[in-house]
């Protein structure tokens, strides 16, 4: 007797395995890329350094106002402080004579940006083109390009800092935030920073804060009593023979 195959069953066995063949393919592929993402470093910009000689660098981010940044200023030279400021290209616009008086009082200025955009949302082309127009910005004003850049919002990922690192920018967080933005009270201003500042540390405020020209006098008084120092954030941190830990802490290559 002839054993009759059935044709059909055939076909969706053989459908099947091929099924089966091409769901083990796409797990293997996923496996892979997945292990290649998490394997992938994680690049981080510079929270704080690493040295125990007390000094500090003071913060503030200019963005969207104006009316407390020359008393501010006032603030710091009555304590003999330096700063960093960093400057949205807009605000360079619309405020040029401070951008001038903030650099002749001897602080820095730093890079926030062009248009205070995600940066982790823009393509590398896009990061240049918004870093060289605030840079441009800059210049034309104090005749000195900016080396350190801190991104709004802290938003940042690998692609922002290899693009600022290669156009030769530190890229700076902060391990310190006064959270003035949120009209904190001057004293809880002042004890937020008093209880979490170290030697090393980069301390954020806002120009425009509620309450930050209440509570800067309050910290400033009080630091200097402890013999901290506040100086830039390049006098902070080390241009070179360094790396960042895996907290965003900057620390010294020991040979």
């Amino acid at each position: 007797m002839i054993k009759v195959f059935n044709i059909s069953k055939i076909i969706r066995l053989v459908l099947f395995a091929i099924l089966i063949l091409l769901i083990i393919n796409t797990i293997f592929i996923y496996s892979r890329l997945t292990v290649e993402v998490v394997n992938q470093k994680k690049l981080l910009p510079i929270y704080c350094v690493d040295r125990n000689d007390k000094r500090i660098a003071l913060t503030f981010d200019a963005a969207w106002g104006n009316d407390d940044t020359k008393e501010l200023l006032s603030i710091l030279k009555r304590f003999n402080a330096k700063a960093t400021f960093f400057l949205v290209g807009f605000w360079v616009e619309k405020y040029p004579e401070d951008v001038k008086n903030i650099f002749s009082q001897g602080h820095e200025i730093g890079s926030h940006s062009d248009k205070h955009f995600h940066m982790s949302r823009l393509s590398e082309a896009e990061i240049i083109r918004d870093i060289k127009s605030c840079e441009e910005k800059i210049m034309r004003i104090i005749h000195k390009r900016p080396v350190v850049f801190r991104p709004p919002y802290g938003d940042y990922n690998n692609t922002l800092i290899r693009t600022l690192s290669s156009l030769g920018y530190y890229v700076i967080q902060w391990d310190v935030d006064s959270l003035d933005w949120k009209d904190l009270s001057a004293q809880e201003i002042a004890q937020r920073v008093l209880k979490r500042v170290k030697s090393g540390s980069i301390v954020l405020f806002h120009n425009n804060a509620k309450n930050t020209k209440y509570a800067l006098p309050i910290i400033l008084s009080s630091l200097s009593k402890q013999g901290y120092q506040f100086v830039t954030v390049s006098e902070l941190i080390y241009k070179d023979g360094y790396y960042i830990d895996h907290q965003g802490v900057q620390r010294k290559i020991v040979r």
